[in-house]
């Protein structure tokens, strides 16, 4: 029997008593554990940011009760104290303040209940937040923890609407202006999001928190190591080897490529691959390496309400590096002035992927399977307002492995003529191709750009069940040049031998000239 994964569990001593996978990560743990700190850490979801909380819950709550085996064992001396923990996530469905705020009190009202607080909600003169100070400020030094999950998500949810952003944004400072003026009650305090709004109080008000987020030390808080995979998993990449028929050298790299990458450190030395990734790959390897990124933590609220009102770079720029400082990332924001640079990192969709000097660092896309998703997102928002289905989008694997050069070349006609021109127009052939690139992308292919051969190189090709294609692409600003740029296009093909080195593949080279007026391609030609 393998030891059960701990695909999706956010409960720490639940994942102990039932004997499931856990990478020990307690030695940083305790480095963080043993002093009376005030942390925030910022992470992508499916990282395991609740599983970390919960974690430090059961280690000062019940001491090493549930930490056998683990590197904490011989190192944690403390004794256990009173926990609340709070978790935000729950907050975040209510659609204005007033709902909030009793919701909030309720919470806090039930959480803290067991260490002595009581709302007198029949005293009409003094406010619920000053009740809980007064309470604060009778309890003993360093006398609980204080634990904070998604402290953001009640933000998130709203920013599509600015005054229920600011209204409970202003309301939670009230809170965490208490916990400041209070603090000396807390022995320890950890707070996770995924983003860093400013005007909260927790970052303004409370001067004293760190931010871990950045710092090299403790880049391999969450998500797997390559040794900590191999460690850890072995018998289920044995599992996996069988399943695929490749040696452990073969899959390994394949995990890599699809599933590491993410780095958080200003360095970019350390890094780590995606645990929620990687866990379902391992449940079921014989599916090969999906896209779990995707649809469980690449649309995350705060990602997805800022597209709302704000646009993606141009796709053009697509699998290209940003240079990006690395104050800016990591500083606190209001929502307004959030840079879709920094809020895709904060996501997971881009990480660090070097330090360039100065303050300045390279970020790009951490793997393939996020570089699949952000060609996803940019889809998405290519066809936003419009029926993706009726796009043909959805069916151009279906079609491409299928039909006939026509009936592609209307599928492509048909997704381009679908993108809002206004914002993302089509003004030369890198724009074109880039467009096809991604939409082919969130099609679930996998076209490649500029693929080189020994005479020159290719615009695009894209392998689709036993049919390999190869398109050339030119651009025609005036009707007149169609022919002229079609013969060219035709003659490249053949002079370079493009795609003649697939063997078992139907090869289908594909010249295309795409009209600026027309805003489609207007010839096309199988070579």
């Amino acid at each position: 029997m393998l030891q059960p994964l701990p695909l999706g569990r956010s409960t720490f001593s639940t994942l102990r008593a039932r004997n499931e996978i856990y990478v020990d990560k307690t030695a940083l743990i305790h480095r963080l554990a043993q002093f009376d700190s005030k942390i925030f850490l910022a992470r992508p979801r499916r990282f395991g940011k609740s599983l970390l909380v919960s974690t430090f819950e059961s280690l000062f709550k019940n001491g090493l009760r549930d930490f056998e085996g683990l590197a904490i064992e011989k190192l944690w001396k403390d004794k256990t104290y009173p926990v609340v923990r709070l978790d935000f996530s729950g907050l975040k469905a209510y659609k204005d303040l007033g709902q909030f705020q009793i919701a909030f009190q309720s919470l806090l009202s039930s959480v803290f209940a067991p260490l002595g607080f009581h709302y007198d909600s029949e005293n009409q003169t003094i406010l619920f937040i000053d009740q809980f100070k007064m309470w604060l400020s009778a309890q003993p030094p360093s006398s609980f923890v204080l634990l904070i999950d998604e402290y953001d998500a009640p933000l998130t949810n709203h920013l599509d609407s600015a005054t229920v952003f600011d209204n409970i944004r202003d309301y939670l400072g009230e809170f965490y202006a208490a916990i400041k003026q209070y603090e000396g009650c807390l022995r320890f305090f950890f707070m996770t999001g995924i983003t860093k709004f400013s005007n909260t109080s927790i970052f303004s008000a409370f001067n004293n928190i760190e931010d871990i987020s950045l710092d090299e030390k403790f880049g391999e808080l969450l998500g797997y190591t390559e040794e900590e995979i191999a460690k850890y998993f072995e018998a289920y990449l044995q599992k996996a080897q069988s399943a695929l028929q490749l040696s452990k050298s073969e899959l390994l790299v394949k995990l890599r490529e699809q599933y590491d990458g993410f780095s958080f450190d200003r360095k970019a030395a350390t890094h780590v691959y995606c645990p929620w990734s990687v866990l379902n790959f391992l449940k079921r390897p014989e599916e090969g390496f999906r896209n779990y990124w995707y649809t469980s933590g690449g649309q995350p609220t705060v990602l997805m309400k800022y597209l709302a009102d704000h646009a993606l770079q141009s796709p053009t720029v697509y699998n290209e590096s940003v240079l990006f400082s690395i104050s800016d990332l990591g500083a606190s924001r209001q929502c307004d002035e959030i840079s879709v640079e920094a809020l895709l990192t904060q996501a997971g969709y881009l990480t660090i992927k070097e330090g360039v000097g100065g303050d300045f660092v390279r970020l790009g896309y951490p793997n393939e399977e996020v570089a699949r998703s952000m060609a996803r997102l940019y889809a998405a928002e290519l066809l936003k307002g419009q029926d993706v289905a009726n796009s043909g989008v959805p069916s151009l694997f279906k079609v491409m492995a299928e039909q006939s050069p026509e009936t592609v070349v209307s599928y492509f006609n048909r997704a381009l003529g679908s993108i809002d021109y206004v914002r993302y127009p089509i003004e030369n052939e890198a724009a074109c191709r880039a467009y096809l690139q991604v939409l082919l992308i969130g099609a679930a292919l996998l076209p490649k750009v500029e693929v080189h051969n020994a005479l020159g190189r290719s615009d695009m090709e894209v392998e689709v069940g036993n049919r390999h294609w190869v398109f050339e692409f030119k651009f025609a600003r005036t009707p007149s040049e169609v022919d002229k740029l079609l013969t060219q296009a035709v003659n490249q093909i053949q002079s370079v031998h493009y795609g003649e080195n697939q063997p078992g593949k139907e090869l289908i080279r594909v010249a295309l000239v795409f009209g600026a007026t027309e805003r489609r391609f207007m010839s096309w030609k199988v070579v």
